[in-house]
């Protein structure tokens, strides 16, 4: 695996702070929405969503999530980024958000919000995305035409 590539995508993460989820909702239509996110050391995501929020309600139906960081700061035509293949979950044990207040408030850089405001009748929960798969988008050359390729890579590789 081209650890430049490996590179790159950490780079993307770290450098853009939306990530877009893409759901399904229960009669099957596709659903997409971009959540501000903040990761763990094992890029794992976290957000946090109003329970009544389409993607939020998508998930609670079926766990299964496909996600997008793109880098669409950069010219035209030389975008990049990194896809993610999954399954997301409402955290709903006081112990799993506090421990995602640490990444989500830490990338913010702000105190953290009461744990019980994520629990019971407050309207807001905190999410976690597990990656099962990740892949980087490169460009190739056939014929004379650009073509858009993802490369599977493996950020959990501690090597």
């Amino acid at each position: 695996m081209p650890t430049e590539l490996t590179s790159q995508a950490k780079a993307i993460i770290e450098k853009i702070l939306y990530i877009t989820l893409a759901t399904v909702t229960e009669d099957g239509r596709s659903w997409n929405s971009p959540v501000y996110t903040s990761y763990d050391e094992d890029y794992n995501f976290y957000w946090a969503s109003w329970k009544e929020n389409t993607h939020s309600k998508n998930i609670m139906a079926n766990p299964k999530v496909f996600a997008v960081i793109y880098d669409s700061t950069i010219v035209a035509g030389q975008g990049i980024g990194v896809y993610m293949e999954g399954r997301a979950y409402e955290l709903s044990q006081p112990q799993d958000i506090e421990n995602a207040f640490k990444y989500h408030y830490g990338r913010k850089k702000q105190a953290p919000r009461k744990v019980e405001e994520f629990l019971g009748d407050y309207p807001r929960r905190m999410y976690k995305f597990v990656p099962e798969k990740f892949w980087i988008n490169t460009d190739e050359r056939i014929n004379g035409n650009y073509i858009d390729k993802k490369i599977e890579i493996d950020l959990r590789d501690k090597k």
